[in-house]
C-alpha cells in the first residue's frame, strides 16, 4: 500500500507506479469532484493542487507524488462552500454544465493565492481550462467577486428573491 496526503489526511491506496493521480484520487480514495476531460492535460478538468500549485493530475503518474506533499482537491478547497471563490460561483451562476468547474475553482484559487488582486491579464494568464460552455466572461466576474467580497464589485448585481441585492 502506498500512501497520499489528500486534504490533509494521509490516505491509502493501491495502484501501479504509472496510474494517474486523477484516476488514484477519482477510484481508489472516492474524490469525484475532480473531473476527467481530455486525459492530456489540455482542459484542467482535472486541475487539483499539489503543494499549492495547480496541477493537471490526468498525466501525473501517483509514483511522482510522495506522501509528505500535499494534495487539495476540490472537496478540500471548503468543507461547506464557504470559499470566497465558492461563494461568488453561487451568487454569480458562473458554471453552466459545471463539468468543468472544479478544475476553473482549483486554478483561480491557486492565482488568488499568488497574486491577491489579479488584473485581467492575470485571469487570462492563470485561467488556462478549457470550458465548453463559454463560461470566460462569468469565471472572470467569480474571480473578480471573491476578490471584492460582492458580486457587486464584478459589475453584477444579483436581485435574490428575497428582494435583497448582492
Amino acid at each position: 500500500m502506498a500512501k497520499l496526503n489528500v486534504n490533509g489526511a494521509v490516505r491509502e491506496f493501491d495502484a501501479e507506479g504509472d496510474t494517474p493521480l486523477l484516476w488514484v484520487l477519482r477510484e481508489q480514495l472516492g474524490l469525484t469532484g475532480t473531473k476527467y476531460g481530455c486525459g492530456i492535460a489540455a482542459c484542467g478538468s482535472c486541475t487539483v493542487h499539489l503543494d499549492g500549485v495547480p496541477t493537471r493530475s490526468c498525466v501525473r503518474p501517483v509514483s511522482t507524488v510522495g506522501p509528505e506533499e500535499k494534495i487539495v482537491t476540490i472537496e478540500g478547497l471548503s468543507r461547506d462552500g464557504s470559499h470566497p471563490l465558492q461563494k461568488a460561483w453561487v451568487a454569480l451562476d458562473v458554471p453552466q454544465c459545471g463539468y468543468c468547474q472544479s478544475g476553473m475553482l482549483m486554478a483561480a484559487a491557486a492565482l488568488l493565492k499568488a497574486k491577491p488582486n489579479p488584473t485581467d491579464a492575470d485571469i487570462d494568464d492563470a485561467m488556462s481550462n478549457i470550458c465548453r460552455c463559454g463560461t470566460y466572461n462569468r469565471v472572470r466576474a467569480g474571480i473578480k467577486a471573491a476578490v471584492q467580497g460582492s458580486t457587486r464589485s464584478a459589475g453584477l448585481a444579483i436581485q435574490h428573491a428575497d428582494g435583497s441585492v448582492t
